[in-house]
């Protein structure tokens, strides 16, 4: 890797990840590739890769829409829990290249409480963050990951709250946010099954109702 390269990863790894998002939001280039996303995060950019694609998944989108942010997720967390440092994804992924005025359009809408939460985290519990702790980070998100990529009206926007909190929890290597997100895997998880719950119970409530005698 060349000086400049390696000058250019150090201070993506050391600028807040708001200022990385606002450096790409006036991309001068009419459009940006995931690649190029990818540089820009540096030696973060699994984690921010996460918590990218989870805040997408908590959007108010058509139908649909978290399969396709939640397939990405599917193929990132993994990555951590074989303790990779950097983010792998395939050539037609990385490739795939975005409008600079829509993601202008986007990103500042992020950073002002993006900004908020840079400034009240700092880095704390950094047991947490050990190889262990970041692979048990990674198998989280993509149990979290499967969740979102199945077709469950309203059933997205907690496990995307829980990867983002858990993915922004790795960037700042801030304990008290990553139990949060654990938090929220748990309540995620627990909705998740009383829906299932209700959904096979009213399945009996019909089929005694209209199965023969």
């Amino acid at each position: 890797m060349s000086d400049s390269a390696q000058t250019a990863e150090s201070s993506s790894d050391e600028a807040p990840l708001s200022a990385v998002l606002l450096d790409i939001a006036n991309h001068g280039e009419p459009d940006i590739s995931i690649g190029e996303l990818t540089e820009k995060f540096g030696g973060r950019a699994i984690g921010a890769l996460l918590f990218i694609f989870g805040l997408a998944c908590m959007l108010p989108l058509p139908p649909g829409a978290s399969t396709i942010f939640g397939l990405p997720l599917v193929l990132l967390a993994p990555q951590l829990v074989i303790g990779a440092s950097a983010p792998w994804l395939p050539d037609r992924v990385t490739s795939r290249r975005l409008s600079t005025a829509d993601l202008r359009a986007a990103l500042p809408r992020v950073v002002p409480w993006l900004r908020r939460l840079e400034a009240v985290s700092r880095p704390r519990l950094t047991f947490l963050f050990g190889s262990l702790g970041e692979r048990l980070i990674g198998l989280v998100c993509l149990v979290l990951a499967v969740v979102l990529i199945l077709p469950i009206p309203g059933g997205n926007f907690l496990p995307a709250m829980a990867v983002s909190a858990l993915s922004f929890a790795l960037i700042q290597r801030d304990g008290v946010i990553a139990l949060a997100g654990y938090l929220l895997a748990v309540a995620s998880a627990g909705v998740l099954v009383l829906a299932a719950h209700i959904i096979v119970t009213l399945f009996l409530h019909v089929w005694q109702a209209f199965a023969p005698a």
